[in-house]
């Protein structure tokens, strides 16, 4: 397979996508921040020194789904249709289970919207909860399931829940 972000000569470049079919395009991404027991407790019960984690990660998920094209260099600009961050607690591990969810309806896909939407989420996380917790671990981050493009739809293997919360 050939990249597509390398030209013949190998140097980096912007894909061309004027060609491309515009359809309604979709991913959903994933990551989490285990913490401590004290510092989930503390997150769950929206009592850190800086307030409420969890909606304010959710926002900064959504503005930064919004820049990717400002932050990843070879992103193409593209108008959002949908951004939706989601933030569960998971006492399991413990921590926080990012997942954001973006579409479009463009000639590209939103993939890096999804990716970058998760790992703001999770940098917001790390740095309202830092004072209590600087162990804690930004993991997992990936791409869950992308659906339209020429490419056709995919969906990510499923780990077993404890596998996941070890990675």
């Amino acid at each position: 397979m050939t990249l597509s972000h390398v030209d013949p000569t190998g140097r980096a470049r912007m894909v061309g996508v004027a060609e491309k079919a515009v359809t309604a395009r979709q991913a959903m991404a994933e990551g989490r921040v285990t913490m401590s027991m004290s510092a989930f407790e503390q997150v769950r019960d929206a009592a850190t020194p800086k307030g409420d984690v969890l909606t304010v990660a959710e926002v900064a998920g959504v503005m930064a789904a919004k820049k990717t094209s400002e932050l990843i260099p070879l992103c193409h600009p593209l108008a959002l249709d949908r951004v939706q961050v989601e933030l569960e607690l998971v006492a399991a591990w413990p921590g926080v289970r990012v997942t954001a969810t973006v579409a479009a309806t463009a000639r590209t896909g939103v993939e890096m919207e999804a990716l970058t939407a998760v790992s703001v989420a999770c940098l917001t996380v790390y740095d309202m909860v830092k004072a209590v917790d600087r162990e804690m671990r930004i993991t997992a981050i990936r791409l869950l399931e992308k659906t339209g493009g020429a490419r056709g739809d995919w969906c990510a293997a499923n780990l077993p829940a404890d596998k996941e919360a070890e990675s």
